[in-house]
């Protein structure tokens, strides 16, 4: 009793006592918030780093691997198509263009399983993951290699044929399917990550408004105490105080909700768009290889039919269509669209995309893409009449060859127009990195610093009110 007596008398008992409590209350609240916001600065720091160099990166790098997979055979197929019998009628321009293209896409997928790899440390699945392709595509490489080989010999057009068929079968059965695995483990990662960071902000907002409002009152508190006994209206140096901790909350909110707008733009803004575009080009290569494995394989004509016709409804889904009837189809729901952006009936990336359309431009972009598509796909049939018309070395000219009106030239189109909104939806994912990034560089230390200025206001304000009772 006698010590609680004591602590009293020191603490609450006299007014100065009262003062320096309060006053010790309010700094250290405000100090607490203060650290709090640099706390969150922090968290929404290490969200960004993590965006733009850890989650995106491994997300497009798995995806880069799919798509250089499928155009490393489409390139292959299209070698073992256009040199002839051991170079004997070589058709020079594709030949020429499937060499160089071959190289490039496997110097890329090297690129990509070593960034994998890097990316992988530390998760038991994708590490086996992309051991397992790191083996299968060394197998892949020595059957694709003994094909050329083999198609560089006289006479060799049936052995080369057998070789290529067990590396495109590997391609199919382990290299593509955990490829995309991965593509859709790491997006998967990045946006439960991404949901978790979302929370986070928004907890942190929270607190902050919370904690501020506290300090706000205790502040409010504080000056009516002191207007009320010493008889004066306001405390100035707390009147600084209360405008330097207002101004700080809502620089702190701004801050974090800031943080949240631009976060949620980078990722289902843009980013959901990049994964569906990734994910068409991807398999628009591969459709593309179906093409070239159609003509090269007789034997195996009908399989790629149907893979081709597979791969045309992942990217513009049309029920029950066949080859014969999804180009009247695909025109129809098209046109369809085009009056009516609701209009449901066909699905695939492409729906995936224009249903995400948040961009200056990027409708307009993604419309020429599917108009670019359209052509591409009718070439497709022109190159299956031809073949049926016994025109074998016409439709071998017409799928692989560059010049303007034909397949290969179409495709290009094709991929440009899909890259040209590919780029309009990454360049506003750097964008909101960049303004996530600057909104808390640029307001983390004004909204600290001010609560600094707050805390020493607090205790410049009642320095003249304690110095009365000296």
């Amino acid at each position: 009793m006698a010590a609680r007596a004591a602590l009293r008398r020191r603490y609450w008992a006299t007014l100065p006592a009262r003062l320096r409590l309060v006053r010790a209350a309010t700094v250290s609240l405000t100090v607490a918030l203060a650290l709090l916001l640099l706390l969150a600065g922090l968290a929404a720091s290490g969200t960004w780093d993590s965006v733009a160099d850890r989650d995106a990166p491994r997300t497009t790098s798995a995806a880069d691997l799919d798509l250089a997979l499928n155009d490393m055979d489409a390139q292959a197929a299209n070698i073992l198509l256009s040199n002839g019998d051991a170079g004997r009628g070589r058709l020079r321009t594709p030949y020429d263009k499937a060499v160089g293209y071959y190289g490039d896409a496997r110097r890329e997928i090297g690129h990509d399983l070593r960034a994998l790899a890097v990316a992988a440390q530390g998760d038991a699945a994708d590490e086996r993951t992309v051991e397992s392709l790191t083996d299968d595509f060394a197998e892949y490489q020595e059957l694709i290699g003994r094909a050329l080989e083999n198609d560089g010999h006289s006479g060799g057009k049936a052995d080369a044929l057998g070789d290529y068929r067990k590396a495109t079968d590997l391609l199919q059965q382990h290299l593509l399917p955990n490829a995309r695995r991965l593509v859709q483990s790491n997006d998967d990662a990045f946006n439960t990550r991404y949901n978790q960071a979302r929370s986070t902000l928004s907890a942190q907002l929270a607190a902050v408004l919370a904690l501020g409002f506290i300090v706000l009152v205790a502040l409010g508190v504080l000056q009516w105490y002191l207007a009320r006994r010493f008889r004066r209206i306001l405390n100035p140096g707390l009147l600084a105080a209360t405008v330097c901790t207002l101004v700080a909350v809502l620089l702190g909110a701004q801050m974090l909700s800031a943080c949240a707008g631009h976060l949620k733009v980078a990722r289902h803004d843009a980013f959901d768009s990049v994964v569906a575009l990734s994910r068409a080009r991807a398999t628009a290569y591969d459709a593309n290889a179906d093409e070239s494995r159609y003509l090269l394989d007789p034997g195996r004509r009908d399989q790629y039919a149907r893979s081709f016709l597979a791969k045309s409804q992942e990217l513009y889904g049309i029920k029950d269509a066949s080859l014969e009837t999804y180009d009247g189809e695909l025109t129809s729901t098209w046109q369809a669209y085009r009056s009516d952006h609701h209009d449901l009936r066909f699905t695939g990336e492409f729906r995936r995309e224009l249903d995400n359309i948040t961009f200056p431009g990027e409708r307009a972009a993604a419309e020429q893409t599917v108009d670019a598509y359209a052509v591409y796909e009718r070439d497709d049939r022109t190159v299956r009449a031809l073949l049926a018309a016994g025109k074998e070395d016409e439709a071998d000219e017409f799928c692989m060859g560059w010049q303007p009106g034909t397949s290969n030239a179409h495709f290009g189109q094709w991929m440009t127009a899909l890259d040209r909104v590919a780029g309009i939806n990454r360049a506003h994912f750097t964008s909101s990195v960049r303004e996530g990034r600057s909104a808390v560089s640029g307001l983390l230390p004004w909204a600290g610093g001010l609560l600094l200025a707050a805390a020493f206001l607090t205790v410049l304000g009642l320095r003249p009110r304690l110095a009365e009772f000296r």
